[in-house]
C-alpha cells in the first residue's frame, strides 16, 4: 500500500483551505483604558468599557462599566451597569446594577436597583437600593 498517490489533482479545480464560519455580525470587544493612561475630563461611552487607569472626572454611559483593579475613578458615574475591582471616589448611579469585588474600595453613594457587595470589599458611604415608585 502506498503513501502517495501518483495521480495528479484535477488541473480544472482549485483547491482552497476552507474558511473559518464567521457570524454575519462581528462580536464587539469592551473599549479599554489601560494601565500607563490618565484622563482629566468626561468619559462618554455607549455599550462597554474597562478602566484599568487613572480617570479624573465624570463618567456617563448607556453601557456596561468595569472598573479593573488597578483602576482608579475621582468622580461621578452615572452607567447602566458598573463592577468595581478598584478604586472609586465619588458618587454611582447605576440604572440597573452595581457591584463591588472584592478588594475594591468605593468612597461615595450608590443608587441602584441591585447592589452586590462582596464581604471583602470596602464600601464607604450609603446606598440607596431598588427602584423608585
Amino acid at each position: 500500500m502506498s503513501l502517495f498517490s501518483a495521480r495528479k489533482p484535477d488541473a480544472g479545480v482549485p483547491v482552497t483551505p476552507e474558511q473559518p464560519k464567521r457570524s454575519s455580525t462581528p462580536a464587539q470587544s469592551p473599549g479599554v483604558l489601560s494601565r500607563g493612561v490618565s484622563i482629566n475630563g468626561s468619559v462618554k461611552f455607549h455599550n462597554e468599557l474597562r478602566i484599568d487607569c487613572e480617570v479624573k472626572g465624570t463618567i456617563d454611559s448607556t453601557g456596561t462599566l468595569t472598573i479593573d483593579e488597578h483602576g482608579s475613578v475621582r468622580g461621578e458615574i452615572r452607567t447602566k451597569s458598573v463592577t468595581v475591582r478598584g478604586t472609586v471616589e465619588g458618587n454611582v448611579f447605576a440604572t440597573e446594577r452595581c457591584e463591588l469585588q472584592a478588594g475594591c474600595t468605593l468612597r461615595g453613594d450608590v443608587e441602584a436597583p441591585r447592589f452586590v457587595v462582596d464581604e471583602n470589599a470596602t464600601f464607604l458611604g450609603s446606598a440607596k437600593v431598588g427602584t423608585p415608585k
